[in-house]
């Protein structure tokens, strides 16, 4: 047993999350920095019609998002219960398997992606106004996307074996590149938008080789061999039947993210595109040290659920749970006090700054619960419980947010005001339904144990 296994499956339980969270947690929050200092340089050096175009350009990043967890998050739970079970040829088989998975589907995406930019554009409603910047932008991800999601999806693979500070390093490559670099695309080579989607396709390209490099040096148990590449079928189907909840909630988010584009478009204009925008920057912001800590907690619910040591993955998520309702209340009572001067980061016409200053308040309402669902959602997925992890990915975006968006606005005035509203009430009635799920696996777990001891 190398030192990582014996870590997770012996070592001090809280101690270990820690460890394993505060890299996940440091990567992401430098990463959603990058994404405010970004949406600063766009929203300054090229107006608020660039600035919007990144919120219509928002759903097609998710669907590259959600191909890149589909993938490694699906593979990351079978690997790490490979791992538990002592079963190394599986997990090898298992990392093959998910590499050529990522070059296949990123290569359709792409050629899809340019073949139809144009309509997809127009169906994640971009305005007459927005959709010169939004294709400027577009046209550029796409091509960098590839190497994006080869290193989104092996960096859930690196946290699964348990080497988080890879991990943290794969995220903050792009982040920190991305942040010098965009300056000097957008200001210094005069290129707006275009030179924004630029900066990020070479600093997603810097991580995508950072991955490279770790995959061959010796601080990584991958070694996939080229009989490992060869197609599994009972492998492809643990990966994409337990990775397809995060698949479904990340394409479910960008159908709401058009039907809510839409509903902007509707009730508010452009304008609202923007205050969505950059509510949205601040809210993942001040979120992320909650999905640092579901990071940290997969590896460790993953390989114990594997071990048979239900009574390691009762007490992790018990601790998982303490530390996002934490981070969450400290973070929710930050964006309350001071939302005006988060706002204004990205926005420049007082009148604009303090109605989107309510807009952020309203949508923090019952953030200060959020964890309960970010981590029942993650231990579904880690104990490869496809069906309840699926059911928990659509149960916030599609079964409660989407019909409240269209509802909510038609009752409501103003309507967009029943816009924002949609926010705070799916995130509580999902929370309810999540916890009383969680509750009832932790019960059964623990029930398990007493039979094994």
């Amino acid at each position: 047993m190398n030192e990582r296994n014996q870590m997770l499956e012996t070592g001090d339980i809280k101690k270990t999350l820690f460890k394993l969270s505060m890299p996940a947690i440091i990567g992401l929050l430098v990463s959603a920095l990058y994404n405010i200092i970004d949406g600063i340089f766009i929203g300054k050096g090229a107006g608020p019609l660039a600035f919007g175009a990144l919120t219509v350009a928002f759903p097609i990043q998710m669907v590259i998002t959600a191909i890149a967890q589909m993938v490694g998050m699906g593979a990351s739970s079978v690997y790490s219960r490979a791992l538990g079970e002592k079963d190394y040829e599986k997990a090898e088989t298992v990392v093959g398997n998910a590499f050529l998975s990522n070059i296949v589907l990123g290569l359709l995406m792409v050629s899809i992606g340019l073949i139809f930019i144009d309509p997809i554009l127009l169906l994640f409603g971009a305005t007459t106004e927005i959709m010169p910047y939004a294709k400027d932008y577009v046209s550029v991800i796409l091509i960098g996307s590839i190497f994006n999601q080869f290193a989104m999806s092996t960096n859930s693979l690196i946290r699964a074996e348990g080497n988080s500070k890879a991990a943290m390093f794969t995220m903050l490559v792009g982040a920190v590149l991305n942040t010098i670099l965009d300056p000097i695309f957008i200001f210094g080579f005069g290129m707006g938008i275009k030179g924004a989607a630029i900066a990020t396709s070479l600093a997603q390209f810097c991580s995508f080789l950072f991955v490279i490099f770790y995959l061959k040096g010796d601080k990584t148990n991958m070694k996939p061999k080229a009989h490992h590449y060869k197609p599994n079928k009972n492998i492809l189907n643990q990966i994409f039947s337990i990775g397809f909840s995060s698949f479904a909630r990340q394409i479910a988010s960008s159908f709401v993210a058009i039907l809510l584009n839409h509903s902007l478009k509707i009730y508010g204009g452009n304008d609202a595109f923007a205050i969505y925008g950059a509510a949205f920057k601040i809210l993942m912001f001040l979120m992320m040290p909650l999905f640092g800590i579901v990071q940290g907690l997969q590896p460790l619910v993953g390989y114990n659920y594997g071990a048979r040591q239900m009574h390691r993955v009762n007490k992790s998520i018990k601790y998982a749970l303490i530390g996002t309702t934490a981070f969450a209340v400290t973070s929710v009572l930050f964006g309350m006090l001071f939302p005006k001067q988060l706002m204004g980061l990205f926005l420049t016409d007082p009148e604009l700054v303090d109605e989107s200053a309510t807009v952020l308040r309203i949508i923090l309402l019952f953030m200060p619960v959020i964890g309960i669902q970010s981590v029942g959602g993650s231990v579904y997925q880690s104990i490869g419980k496809a069906i309840p992890a699926l059911v928990l990915s659509a149960l916030r975006q599609v079964i409660l947010f989407a019909p409240l968006l269209i509802i909510l606005p038609r009752l409501i005035n103003p309507p967009l005001l029943g816009v924002w509203i949609t926010f705070p009430m799916s995130d509580a009635i999902s929370t309810l339904i999540t916890g009383i799920m969680l509750k009832k696996e932790m019960n059964l777990m623990a029930k398990q144990n007493k039979e094994v001891i």
